[in-house]
């Protein structure tokens, strides 16, 4: 799928087929993030990759809101250092990379970020040292989803031009 009809088209899924995603589009998915640009080339990401049923019953446990995650084919855990300028958008880099990637290929995704993090950071091992940024879920979409209809703002409404509250006018456009 071309990048921009990826971006236009892609939809948080909290419903997965049992279909399981196929080793070489898992190493995709892990490739998009490696390949992330950081500051400074910091590079200060981490991931955990989740497969097996049990730890995904985990960490549907160890999320406050995650049960949906129980029916995913896996997750990634995106850990990032704290002590590293601009982490925190680091790691929403990468997680967007790798949502965009499989998207492309079909796979849906969704990300949750309240969890309990003791119980985290004692079932994954999980060093305090790092922040866990996000729990990314993957998995093939239970039903057929296009993503063709977002509810989204107009542009009117989120743009400025030149400075906030000036209105904006893509007629405006050079």
């Amino acid at each position: 799928m071309e990048t921009y009809k990826t971006i236009l088209t892609k939809l948080d899924i909290r419903r997965f087929s049992s279909k399981k995603i196929p080793g070489e589009l898992i190493l995709k998915i892990l490739e998009a993030a490696r390949s992330t640009g950081t500051a400074f080339n910091a590079q200060n990401w981490r991931l955990v990759l989740v497969q097996e049923t049990s730890r995904l019953m985990q960490l549907a446990k160890d999320s406050t809101r995650g049960q949906w995650v129980e029916d995913a084919s896996l997750a990634i855990i995106v850990l990032t250092d704290p002590g590293e300028p601009d982490n925190g958008l680091d790691g929403g880099r990468a997680v967007q990379n790798m949502q965009l990637t499989a998207w492309s290929f079909a796979v849906g995704s969704g990300l949750f970020t309240i969890l309990n993090e003791d119980a985290m950071r004692r079932d994954f091992k999980i060093p305090k040292k790092m922040h866990i940024a996000a729990v990314v879920v993957f998995g093939y979409p239970e039903r057929k989803i296009s993503g063709e209809k977002k509810n989204r703002k107009p542009l009117s409404e989120i743009v400025h031009l030149d400075e906030y509250g000036r209105g904006f006018d893509s007629k405006s456009l050079s």
